[in-house]
Formats: C-alpha cells, sequence, structure tokens
C-alpha cells in the first residue's frame, strides 16, 4: 500500500477494473426508500456515524436527516449527537421534547446558536428536522422522547455560566468552588484566545480550580434517590456534563496553542467520553445517531491522521464498542456550493465548489456512475486498488476555493475509513436563517484549477 503521507497531489486516474468496482458498489439515491441497503448494513448496530464533507452543504444535512428519521422510526435510535456545544444544544434538546418556553419555535432556538460559525446549527435545514422531532415526541411517553444533544468541547464560559445557575438553585453550599473556577478565568474577560496565549508564557493556568470544580459536581450527584425526580436526575446530568465540558475546554485551550495533535485528540477524546456518557444515561438499549463531520466520523487509522499522531471519534467508538456494532458513513460531492468563511470569523459566503480533483475518490464515483449513489463497502470481497489511499475532499468552516488545489484533499483507503459512502454530484449550499447575511461569489474564475 502507498503511505498515506507520499500520495502526489494528482493521483493516478482510476483504471477501468477500478471504475468498473465501484460501479458494481453503487446503488441509485434518489430519496428515503434508497437508503434500504444502508438500513440493512445498520442491522442491530448501536451506533450510526453519519459524516459531512462540508459544514455547509445543505444535501449533506437533508440525507443525514432523511437516516435519521428512518433510524428512529424503525430501529428506535435513542437521540442524535451533533457536533456542537453542549449549553446550546440542549435548548435544542429541550425543545424537542417539549419542554421549552410556551410561544417558542424551532427557528428561536436555533438563533442561540451565536458563535462561528453560526450557521453549521442556524440553518433551514436544521429548523426541518427539529420540528420533526419535536412532532415525533409529542406521540411519544416521556422516556421514549428522542434527544438532541451536543458533543463539543468549545462552550467554557457558557458551561461555566450554567453550572454557577444550576447551583445557585439546587446546591448553593458548592458555589465556591465555582467562584474559584471564575475568578480564575475573570481576567481573561471571555475571551479563550487570549487565556490560552498567556497560559503558554505563565505558569499559572485555571486547571486546579476546573478539576476542583468537576470533582464536587461529582461528589454531589452520587446515586439518585428513590424519592427524586426524573428532571432532578437529569438536571445532575447535566451539571456535571457542563462541568466535564469545562474541564476538557481548560485543557483543550491550553493544548492549541502549543501545536501538535494534542488539541484535536482531547477534543475526539471529550467527544467520545459525552458519547458513552449519553449511552449509559439513556440505558442499555440505548442506540446512538452521530453527526459530525468526514474528519472526525471516517476511521482516522486509514487515512494520514494516523501518521500525525491523531486519532478520532470514528476509531474511538469502533474500538470501544464495536461488539455493540459501529456503522460509519461518509459523505462527499463532485461539484456544487458551499456556505464557509474566507478566515477565521469572516462573513458566510456561498462559494462555488469545484469538480472534484482528478483521481480522488471523487472523481472516481463520478466516472462510475456520474449521479447520486450510495455504496455499502464489502471489504472482504474488495480488490487490492480500491484498497488503496486516494484523496477525498473535506472543506472546513474556513475554505479558499481557489487554492484546493494545494490541500483539501485527505489520504483515504475508502472502504476502510467507511462503512458505507454517500456520492452526491452536485450539491447546493446550505440556507443560513433569515436575518444572517450570506455573500454570493460568482462563478468559478477562468483561471481556476479544475483538476491537478
Amino acid at each position: 500500500m502507498a503511505s498515506m503521507t507520499r500520495l502526489s497531489r494528482a493521483e493516478a486516474p482510476p483504471s477501468p477494473a477500478l471504475v468498473a468496482e465501484v460501479q458494481g458498489l453503487a446503488r441509485p439515491l434518489r430519496g428515503p426508500a434508497d437508503l434500504d441497503p444502508l438500513l440493512e448494513r445498520i442491522g442491530d448496530a448501536r451506533y450510526v456515524l453519519l459524516g459531512e464533507a462540508s459544514h455547509g452543504t445543505s444535501e449533506f444535512y437533508t440525507w443525514r436527516s432523511q437516516i435519521s428519521r428512518r433510524l428512529i422510526v424503525e430501529k428506535g435510535f435513542s437521540f442524535i449527537a451533533v457536533e456542537g456545544d453542549w449549553p446550546d444544544c440542549y435548548q435544542v434538546d429541550q425543545f424537542v421534547k417539549g419542554r421549552g418556553p410556551a410561544g417558542e419555535t424551532a427557528r428561536d432556538v436555533l438563533h442561540g446558536f451565536e458563535r462561528w460559525p453560526t450557521w453549521m446549527w442556524a440553518n433551514e435545514e436544521v429548523v426541518e428536522l427539529v420540528e420533526w422531532l419535536r412532532s415525533h415526541n409529542a406521540a411519544q411517553p416521556s422516556a421514549r422522547r428522542v434527544g438532541l444533544y451536543g458533543l463539543d468541547v468549545y462552550s467554557l464560559w457558557d458551561s461555566l455560566y450554567a453550572i454557577m445557575g444550576y447551583l445557585q438553585r439546587k446546591e448553593p453550599s458548592a458555589l465556591p468552588a465555582a467562584w474559584e473556577a471564575f475568578r480564575c478565568f475573570e481576567p481573561y474577560g471571555e475571551d479563550v484566545q487570549e487565556y490560552a496565549r498567556a497560559s503558554r508564557f505563565v505558569p499559572n493556568s485555571c486547571e486546579d480550580e476546573v478539576v476542583d470544580l468537576l470533582q464536587e459536581l461529582r461528589r454531589r450527584s452520587g446515586p439518585s434517590s428513590a424519592g427524586e425526580s426524573e428532571d432532578d436526575r437529569e438536571a445532575r446530568f447535566v451539571a456535571e456534563q457542563n462541568g466535564l465540558v469545562l474541564q476538557n475546554a481548560e485543557a483543550y485551550y491550553r493544548a492549541m496553542v502549543r501545536g501538535g495533535p494534542d488539541s484535536w485528540n482531547l477534543r475526539d477524546s471529550h467527544m467520545v467520553e459525552t458519547l458513552d456518557r449519553l449511552m449509559l444515561q439513556h440505558g442499555p438499549d440505548a442506540r446512538a445517531i452521530v453527526w459530525e463531520h468526514n474528519t472526525h466520523i471516517g476511521d482516522a487509522r486509514f487515512t494520514d491522521m494516523a501518521e500525525q499522531g491523531e486519532y478520532n471519534v470514528g476509531q474511538l467508538v469502533r474500538e470501544r464498542h464495536g461488539d455493540d456494532g459501529v456503522v460509519l458513513v461518509g459523505f462527499g460531492s463532485h461539484r456544487g456550493r458551499v456556505i464557509a468563511g474566507r478566515r477565521w470569523e469572516a462573513p458566510m459566503e456561498s462559494m462555488v465548489v469545484p469538480r472534484a480533483r482528478e483521481g480522488s475518490w471523487e472523481d472516481v464515483v463520478h466516472r462510475a456512475v456520474g449521479r447520486d449513489a450510495i455504496l455499502v463497502f464489502k471489504p472482504d470481497r474488495a480488490s487490492p486498488e480500491i484498497m488503496e489511499p486516494r484523496g477525498h475532499r473535506a472543506i472546513g468552516v474556513v475554505y479558499r476555493p481557489e487554492y484546493e488545489h494545494l490541500g483539501n484533499y485527505v489520504p483515504t483507503i475508502l472502504p476502510r475509513r467507511y462503512d458505507a459512502f454517500l456520492h452526491l454530484e452536485e450539491t447546493h449550499a446550505l440556507h443560513p436563517l433569515s436575518g444572517v447575511r450570506v455573500e454570493e461569489r460568482g462563478e468559478t474564475p477562468e483561471t481556476f484549477p479544475s483538476g491537478v
């Protein structure tokens, strides 16, 4: 097998044999009924991880929604966990379970996502999913209502405020530990980047304060009492989760300024730890759907991430829970448009996504089928050529399509990185909620590199 890191930016065009093999695996993808091969592959698996090749493509969201609906209705999945912040997503969870303020709408709740990139969750595609979940849950008993949770680690300040609010209501005697953490972070305002930079040059950090706070929350959680209500048990779980976010966010921001794989690994480890906690909270029959970028859910061992010392959610879930059934589903597109920013915290734009680079996996599937398709892999029957690494496009929240030929492709052994793959020929930009300005980039310039 070719070294992942030595892959040329211009992979060799696929052989006719590889094109024919991919053609044989592909099935048309036109509507929800065409997902039957994937549902059959999922079977009794308890973990289904659904990727995306960008955070700004409409079809990635709508197809993940179609898959999730079928898993919930036909297979009784318990919750959806997404690449979002715990506090913001918990407000969505309460809404879909009918616990939000009277008169609140899905758009009201999703406008609460204010941290850049807002469009990831404050968009019309997610509105449709959230409204469907609320309607579905309205017909279910409380114990069977499907949740929606955030797995990510970024919400240091929001989680700290949530903990203080909980302690003021429920455990005022524990507030001193929370105030210690607050006072430690206070000199940096709410600028986590400033805290991270300061921790690099000054030996002091807030690590001890947040560890002490989490330990205090856990000490007070203890086993639930017989007379404790379901709401009280959940409130304790949420407070402890915010404590875990706080602890891991503090470590994440300190690791981020040092560079290397530590911050990535800490973030993905936190997401898996949160997923494990949610599974325990939902009981022995719980089944989870995860929505994250391909770079998180596609097994890192079959990309160049492993050679860089990185692991990810897909790898860890396979390693920890393979006996319970784990299915990883990747997504990709040949061309289209995407919502992204040209730099961090820049205004969002609708940008052209050029035709896939020659020899990439997106190019291979385009040559093989030339239409939307679903591939369910059978590695034990695969040819050596399909098990060789090729570039697989990955677009982040920051994207400059004119430089795509210099990057944006992850060397990947596709049938090992995923169990199934959804290929979309031409995709469209996500639809941010009204009131959010989106700049429109024109057609691809004539000098734009179309292949290599």
